[in-house]
């Protein structure tokens, strides 16, 4: 147990890093708009929401394929996971043109939303920009997956926390201007500042596959194949309710963003505080799901059945420790961290008291996503997309905005019904999220346990499927 603990940790670790520093790109962003003016913020809140939802949801299809990789590298199949990473590059080809379509088309979203006409201008800017560096960032994710699938991630943090080492200079300079030399570019700076970034580290790990020994026995640089057919299908099969699953939790919370820009300038940057703080908490828990459905898969490809159910109650006994204990040190300085964010009271009051909400959510947030990365190991996949999309869309989406604008009832009798609902304020969301958030690890957790102690398994997610040479 000790020695699995100590893998897991890591290899947690090592992706924290790297997490944190592509978070703590968005962080940047937040900081220096803030800084800018109350209105870049706002209009980030909105436009980063957007880009986020698709960027995530398509990464999460090809995230998705981690235990393919895993499982073939635990069963000494080397050669076969250089063909099927050749493979998936056709579905990579497929969703960053998606992508892009999303990016440069977003008015639908605006319109439906009702976002204020005066955001919008910064928000295309924004996306339009981004939009260009979504296939890079797309082919950087699988550059990380593979690597984190290989149980080698150091490589990946290295390129990510050297990239943020550029970001941070860049959005500044670009954002805020230089007095006499270079005009300020107010939030479109942050745009081009993520595209320059974004391509520098899709240099870097192009060229680390190239020249790097490690990976030369899985022969990636081989001829690319056609497409093989049941392959790609498995893929599919796996990738896409995995992505739609974390499309529909993404947009549970972009939508949030969305909504709650009706409330004001206060109430959106305020939002927008508290989203990164979810954003930073949420890498903890999420490098943890990564390492631990790497060894998951590993042992399960290696045949050993019992090591991979350690590896699993040692993953989800370190991600609750981890979850309450931030939770805790959240509570304790959330005025401290909310004042942190912004020059004024009006934003920092409404920030300090959703970050003593965000304390209840991050805990099932945690324990939540442990799940889902995890019953992937098991090719459990469309559960997490029905009950995500029933729950967070349903009780946590749709009965925020219920609250918060008093639609359908009486807001005030449902209030004194249950005390702790806030209507007409961004606090309704979060707290409607974050009980979907515990019903949905009530749903996920017992089936994830079944998955994993049923009797026979015979889960192999990346084998016997790929084009021989």
């Amino acid at each position: 147990m000790s020695t699995e603990r100590a893998t897991i940790m890591r290899h947690a670790g090592t992706v924290m890093v790297g997490q944190l520093a592509v978070m703590a790109f968005s962080i940047t962003d937040t900081l220096v708009a803030g800084h800018f003016a109350d209105t870049a913020l706002a209009a980030l809140a909105v436009a980063s929401a957007t880009y986020v939802t698709v960027h995530i949801s398509l990464m999460g299809m090809l995230q998705a394929l981690l235990p393919v990789w895993a499982e073939l590298h635990g069963a000494q199949r080397h050669a076969e996971v250089g063909r099927s990473l050749r493979q998936a590059l056709y579905l990579c080809a497929i969703t960053a043109s998606l992508g892009m379509w999303a990016l440069l088309n977003p008015d639908f979203l605006l319109n439906w939303t009702q976002v204020p006409a005066d955001l919008r201008v910064e928000i295309h800017d924004y996306l339009n920009i981004v939009a260009f560096g979504l296939p890079a960032s797309l082919l950087f994710r699988m550059y990380s997956t593979l690597n984190q699938s290989l149980g080698k991630p150091k490589l990946v943090t290295w390129v990510q926390v050297g990239a943020l080492m550029v970001k941070i200079p860049l959005s500044i300079v670009l954002v805020l201007g230089i007095p006499g030399v270079l005009a300020p570019m107010g939030l479109a700076g942050c745009a081009w500042a993520t595209l320059v970034v974004t391509l520098l580290m899709l240099s870097l790990a192009l060229w680390l596959l190239r020249t790097q020994d490690f990976y030369k026995p899985y022969r990636i640089w081989a001829p690319m194949e056609k497409p093989h057919a049941a392959t790609l299908l498995r893929f599919v099969r796996l990738g896409l309710p995995s992505g739609l699953a974390i499309g529909v939790e993404v947009t549970s919370f972009t939508l949030m963003s969305l909504f709650i820009a009706r409330l004001g300038v206060v109430a959106t940057a305020s939002h927008q505080i508290v989203s990164n703080m979810t954003a930073v908490l949420y890498m903890i828990p999420l490098s943890l799901s990564i390492a631990s459905s790497s060894r998951v898969s590993y042992w399960i490809g290696a045949g050993q059945i019992h090591r991979a159910r350690q590896a699993l109650r040692t993953g989800l006994s370190l991600v609750l420790l981890l979850s309450l204990s931030l939770a805790g040190l959240m509570g304790w300085q959330h005025q401290a961290i909310a004042a942190f964010y912004t020059q004024s009271p009006e934003v920092a009051a409404l920030s300090a008291t959703l970050l003593l909400w965000l304390m209840l959510y991050h805990v099932a947030d945690a324990v939540q996503v442990f799940c889902v990365f995890t019953l992937r190991c098991y090719g459990i996949t469309v559960l997490p997309l029905i009950t995500y999309t029933v729950l967070l869309w349903g009780l946590g989406l749709a009965g925020g905005y219920v609250v918060a604008y008093d639609v359908g009832f009486d807001a005030s009798g449902l209030s004194w019904l249950m005390g702790w609902l806030t209507p007409q304020s961004p606090i309704a969301f979060w707290q409607t999220g974050s009980l979907a958030l515990y019903v949905t690890t009530a749903v996920l957790l017992p089936v994830l346990w079944r998955a994993a102690y049923r009797p026979t398994q015979s889960t192999h997610t990346g084998q016997n499927l790929l084009p021989q040479p």
